[in-house]
């Protein structure tokens, strides 16, 4: 009895909770959708929820769907000879607040670590996908009858190919790495080398050329003399100066460089091309007197309203309880719909305006002006978390007087230039691939080298980050860009 009593209070704890409703799931799905995903989208709704109705000139004003509203739950005067219908005292449909729901456009990922997970499955997901190329050659190796060692070693060389078929390591490396023997490296070579694609597993231009004429024209010895002697005077069309070395009539050799056109110098790319995709702009920047205004592309989107035939059936005395819930949750459904599409089409346009204030230059005079452009700028100034940017232009395009691009085009981080920071990403690859495409093949430029020459120009990079701007280019290396005199 003479401890310490326990203290009875009142204890306030300040917390922050996100609840991610339904609602708020579906916001950030249409979002990320282009207009053909969303046409798509809205179609399956239409099917799934009958209050949905489409209304083919133009989309629901404010005021109509307030009015809709309104008709939806007005109270209707039972007749005399009819029972009265009647619900709960709390009606949570009365409680939707459809007069401000297009004026509040609020960020959808904001402050919801969990709303950054939730992403509309890709359609594309669900589609079968084609061979690629290792799948091919895989296939062919599973096929082979040899040495379950000589196996092993042609898994490395697949392994080792780029998306052109080329080889890109040594046998003695593969041999290494690989744990093989050097033979067995050599074997696995030649049995890839016959293998669909002809001319795949080749180490450069002149075998890959050579390991085609072999199996296409055996007999023809002119041909794969000019590829494996003469290939630089081939490429520059030096057909005179050829047949003057080989002491071949000018014509025979112009016969064997129209069989040489029809060979595949990139066998591999036959299995590693993209597929073609439909893309249709969300949006175009359309010239208005000084400036650019954003042009929302709606043509063959479904425009919505509420069914008139359900505002009737709520109205209906003789409707029952069940019948009133079922109807009041699917138009709930169908303006939150409604709502996320409207918010969708302002965000899309507030960033795309955003956009067009930083890149105007870019819209005048093309992709040199491109100016640097980062994800979290536009974020804060339109007001979201820049996980909603990202939603918002992903896989959508716009129109533009410089052509179709990408919206996610127009972000890139700025590199160090001479005026200070003015120098972006973009033009900075341009660069380099320009320098790389106008080198001496027989003395290609060294990654150190272009590193030097962007110095000169004001950029300052080191050979590391042009490296890597090369890779992500696909841009092979100088010893592999060297062509053999």
């Amino acid at each position: 009895m003479g401890g310490p009593q326990p203290r009875l209070g009142l204890h306030l704890k300040v917390a922050q909770k996100q609840i991610l409703t339904p609602g708020l799931v579906q916001m950030v799905s249409v979002l990320a959708l282009n207009k053909l995903e969303l046409r798509e989208m809205i179609n399956q709704e239409m099917v799934a929820n009958p209050v949905l109705d489409e209304l083919s000139e133009s989309a629901p004003s404010l005021e109509e769907v307030e009015q809709q509203k309104n008709e939806a739950v007005k109270p209707v005067a039972p007749a005399s000879d009819q029972p009265v219908v009647t619900g709960d005292s709390h009606d949570s449909f009365e409680e939707i607040d459809f007069g401000s729901f297009f004026a509040d456009y609020l960020d959808p990922g904001y402050k919801s670590p969990a709303a950054e997970v939730i992403e509309k499955p890709s359609f594309e997901n669900f589609l079968s996908q084609p061979a690629s190329l290792s799948d091919h050659l895989e296939w062919q190796l599973s096929l082979s009858i040899c040495r379950d060692t000589v196996s092993d070693a042609g898994h490395s060389i697949i392994g080792n190919l780029n998306e052109d078929g080329y080889l890109t390591a040594t046998q003695e490396e593969m041999a290494q790495t690989g744990g093989h023997q050097l033979e067995d490296v050599q074997a696995a070579l030649a049995l890839v080398q016959e293998f669909d694609p002809l001319g795949v597993a080749a180490r450069d231009l002149r075998e890959c050329l050579l390991i085609q004429l072999r199996t296409l024209a055996p007999d023809n010895t002119l041909a794969q003399q000019i590829v494996s002697e003469h290939l630089k005077q081939l490429q520059n069309k030096q057909y005179r100066e050829i047949a003057r070395a080989l002491d071949r009539p000018v014509k025979a050799v112009e016969r064997c460089v129209e069989l040489i056109r029809k060979l595949d110098p990139r066998p591999g790319q036959r299995y590693n091309r993209a597929q073609a995709r439909l893309i249709e702009p969300d949006v175009a920047f359309v010239k208005m007197g000084e400036g650019y205004q954003v042009v929302m592309n709606e043509d063959g989107l479904p425009q919505l309203r509420l069914s008139r035939h359900y505002r009737r059936l709520l109205a209906e005395s003789g409707t029952t309880r069940e019948v009133r819930n079922y109807v009041k949750e699917r138009f709930t459904s169908a303006i939150q719909l409604i709502k996320n599409i409207e918010q969708r089409k302002q965000t899309i346009i507030r960033v795309c305006e955003a956009i067009i204030r930083r890149q105007d230059e870019f819209l005048d005079k093309g992709i040199d002006h491109l100016r640097p452009m980062m994800i979290k700028e536009v974020a804060e100034e339109v007001g979201v978390h820049p996980s909603t940017v990202s939603r918002a232009v992903a896989n959508k395009y716009a129109h533009t007087p410089q052509g179709v691009y990408e919206l996610r085009f127009f972000f890139s981080e700025a590199v160090q230039g001479p005026s200070g920071g003015s120098t972006s990403l973009i033009n900075l690859k341009r660069l380099v691939k320009k320098m790389i495409e106008e080198e001496d093949s027989l003395h290609p430029l060294t990654d150190d080298q272009i590193a030097q020459r962007l110095r000169e120009k004001g950029i300052c990079v080191t050979r590391r980050t042009v490296a890597k701007y090369r890779e992500d280019m696909r841009i092979p290396s100088t010893h592999q860009r060297r062509v053999k005199a």
